[in-house]
């Protein structure tokens, strides 16, 4: 694809988005790469994880194209931000993890970005931030509601208000990353844990994203509905019984994703 770098090893796709000159600010060819990626990697039977990274030492996704952003009127800008959020919310709503390894800047539509992927691992170099009021405008891309219900109202108010950049440390100590590693461990780090997942039951880990992602929306009573039914669903596959047979055997499990 124009924008996107797709490595694929043993089950995990790495992409990475290639616009290094530009500091991988999100525009419409790299949605529109984005978009077509997310669906051939839904269908693709052979690949259970996703990496989402950016290319160069600087950025992940410093932005959106601030040029882009110059041209619109209120009926462009209104659908600029609806198509940001439904690329997203397919990242949020892969039926596999996708993690982002978040190497330099993630900044307005990078946040945002790195937000939707299920959960980051970030360098020591990368910075975090929310800074459109600076601009006159606010996060277009569901930063709003993704960044409270991630870190709590407070602190994300102060983020989207203000507009500051955090640091790594300052990311993981509110919630927002779950790791910070050397630069040069990054992506070796984030594919060792994405590893672990690998070899845990697929439909499990489906359906595990699939009651998080959807729950965390709904009501508790909702939420447990849909665990219960879900957790039903698994019961009678022949990866349950392969697992809880493996368990009682004490060998390792053969998942085969029935």
């Amino acid at each position: 694809m124009e924008t996107l770098l797709i490595d694929r090893r043993e089950g995990v796709a790495l992409i990475t988005i290639e616009r290094p000159e530009a500091l991988n600010a999100l525009n419409d060819r790299v949605f529109r790469d984005l978009d077509q990626c997310l669906d051939e990697l839904a269908d693709d039977a052979e690949i259970g994880a996703v990496i989402l990274t950016g290319s160069g030492e600087k950025a992940f996704v410093a932005g959106a194209d601030i040029k882009e952003l110059a041209t619109l009127d209120t009926l462009s800008a209104k659908t600029l931000s609806a198509r940001g959020q439904r690329v997203f919310n397919k990242i949020e709503t892969l039926p596999k993890p996708v993690v982002a390894a978040v190497n330099g800047f993630a900044l307005g539509g990078g946040c945002e970005l790195a937000m939707a992927c299920h959960f980051r691992v970030a360098s020591e170099r990368a910075k975090f931030g929310l800074p459109e009021v600076g601009l006159g405008l606010i996060p277009g891309y569901a930063g709003t509601q993704r960044l409270p219900r991630l870190v709590g109202k407070g602190v994300a108010m102060e983020l989207v208000l203000t507009g500051d950049m955090i640091d790594a440390a300052r990311a993981h100590a509110i919630g927002l990353v779950n790791h910070v590693v050397r630069p040069e461990d990054l992506v070796p780090f984030t594919l060792k844990l994405v590893g672990k997942i690998l070899k845990k039951g697929p439909l499990a880990v489906r359906h595990a994203l699939e009651a998080v992602t959807a729950g965390v929306e709904m009501s508790r009573e909702d939420g447990e509905r849909l665990e219960a039914a879900l957790f039903g669903i698994l019961a009678t596959t022949e990866d349950t019984k392969e697992g809880l047979a493996a368990f009682i055997e004490k060998r390792p499990p053969q998942f085969k994703g029935r």
